[in-house]
């Protein structure tokens, strides 16, 4: 079993805590005057969705979870759960929404992610780095607007918003950065 100390702790990463699996959502590491640094950590539990903040001292170690990932694809989603389907065996699996939350902005039909199992059951999905989605709403661009010239907001086909440049237009496809929600980079105007 591997483990990791909290000078590793990044967003997505799912530790090991209390015999309950947890994802890290946010960590920031503070130096206290005349103590021991802390890490200041933003935790959710995989299973129950329960968030809490929590304080580990530098230095302490957690274990990895045995995580399989599987090649997967989603297919559908109703009000409460998402359909996975498994693209080696055919298998398909559901998760539910707020187990998934902020992923879910991320997600269109038939995208491939990594399904993560844990004990031989479905538990999250992993999401590439980046992906494409498609700007649903935003202001129009202003002729003489530049590269360089500043934000708008913008609304993508999944329901996320998110700031991007003055010349990006409704129906251009954009390039969304999936571990901070930031725009990348334009890859088909419309």
């Amino acid at each position: 079993m591997s483990r990791v100390d909290t000078s590793k702790f990044h967003k997505g990463l799912r530790i090991l805590y209390e015999n309950e699996l947890w994802e890290i959502i946010e960590s920031h590491h503070r130096v206290m005057q005349q103590r021991s640094p802390i890490v200041k950590t933003k935790l959710k539990n995989i299973i129950s969705g329960y968030m809490q903040e929590k304080s580990f001292r530098s230095g302490d170690t957690f274990e990895l979870p045995d995580l399989v990932k599987k090649d997967s694809q989603f297919l559908y989603s109703d009000s409460d759960t998402l359909t996975f389907m498994d693209l080696t065996d055919f298998e398909q699996y559901q998760l539910s929404n707020n187990i998934l939350g902020e992923k879910l902005y991320f997600l269109k039909q038939e995208q491939n992610v990594q399904l993560l199992h844990y004990n031989g059951a479905p538990i999250d999905i992993e999401l590439p780095t980046a992906v494409e989605l498609k700007v649903s709403n935003t202001e129009p661009g202003i002729k003489g607007d530049t590269v360089t010239g500043g934000n708008k907001p913008a609304e993508l086909e999944t329901g996320m918003k998110l700031s991007v440049p003055l010349f990006i237009n409704t129906d251009d496809l954009i390039k969304v950065d999936t571990r901070d929600g930031k725009y990348l980079e334009r890859v088909k105007k419309a």
